[in-house]
């Protein structure tokens, strides 16, 4: 059974406090992209057996695709395996839950093949324990998530919009950016109620122009590329430009696609890693 993974970018970031157990509180408007992993998930007699296409990615249970099947297998008391094979093609450490999507592809595998009866609800109470953005990557589209990621809430979709994604050469350790975060340190925190109006009169230019990511607070200032790619792009024409998650990855919204294409173009001479796609 082969799933189609996909990345995800975040059209806002907020976050508005701290659990006790150190856990951040998010505020975040997540939106799926057509950039996506091939996943490959097939019964097997017994154990896991992962497999993937990038050979400095581990396949054992420091992958979460290969801990969503064991976490899977051993909740419902599963005695068979199952096979794995990852064809990896959204950027890796990015800040586009390229890991987290592949776990949640091989949930939503793993209950068609087991347990078709498992609610949603259940498959992402059972994600949540393996990564805060995998309810999101279950459910997919335009979503605005809280919590620690477990309220995701579906929004009116905000498809069928262009973008340019840049990864820089580098990867960007998720824990480590939120272990240097100091919410007193912001001095502006997204308007999200003006984005979620902008979804739903479907206002591009205006959602464009708001996007903030609070997160940029510690990447930009340990890695000004982040910043120089962003400035770029919106000499290049982008309506806005913004880093997702706790990047590296920036994207930057266009409303021509020849607008798009000319900064497509220029950015992949300088970064191997530049995509052009649509919001899905």
């Amino acid at each position: 059974m082969v799933i189609r993974a996909f990345a995800k970018i975040n059209l806002s970031l907020d976050i508005v406090g701290e659990r006790e157990d150190g856990y951040h509180l998010l505020k975040t408007i997540m939106q799926r992209i057509e950039l996506y992993d091939l996943i490959d998930v097939n019964k097997a007699d017994e154990g896991i057996n992962l497999t993937c296409n990038k050979p400095y990615l581990p396949t054992d249970s420091r992958n979460l695709a290969y801990k969503a099947a064991d976490i899977f297998l051993k909740t419902y008391n599963i005695n068979s395996g199952v096979s794995i094979n990852i064809a990896k093609f959204i950027p890796v450490s990015a800040g586009l839950a390229g890991g987290s999507t592949d776990a949640a592809a091989v949930l939503l595998a793993l209950r068609r093949l087991y347990k078709p009866n498992i609610k949603d609800n259940e498959l992402a109470k059972l994600g949540l324990n393996i990564g805060a953005d995998i309810p999101y990557c279950l459910i997919g589209g335009t979503a605005l998530c809280e919590g620690i990621g477990e309220k995701v809430r579906k929004l009116k979709s905000f498809k069928g919009k262009i973008l340019v994604i840049i990864k820089p050469p580098f990867g960007i350790s998720t824990g480590e950016v939120y272990k240097s975060f100091n919410i007193d340190k912001v001095e502006k925190h997204p308007n999200t109620d003006l984005m979620l109006k902008c979804i739903e009169r479907d206002d591009i230019v205006t959602l464009s122009k708001n996007m903030q990511n609070v997160l940029e607070n510690v990447t930009l200032n340990k890695h000004i590329i982040i910043k120089n790619i962003k400035q770029q792009m919106i000499k290049d024409g982008a309506l806005g430009s913004l880093m997702s998650g706790s990047g590296p990855t920036v994207f930057g919204f266009f409303d021509d696609m020849f607008k798009a294409q000319l900064c497509y173009d220029k950015m992949k001479k300088r970064y191997e890693e530049t995509f052009i796609t649509r919001t899905i």
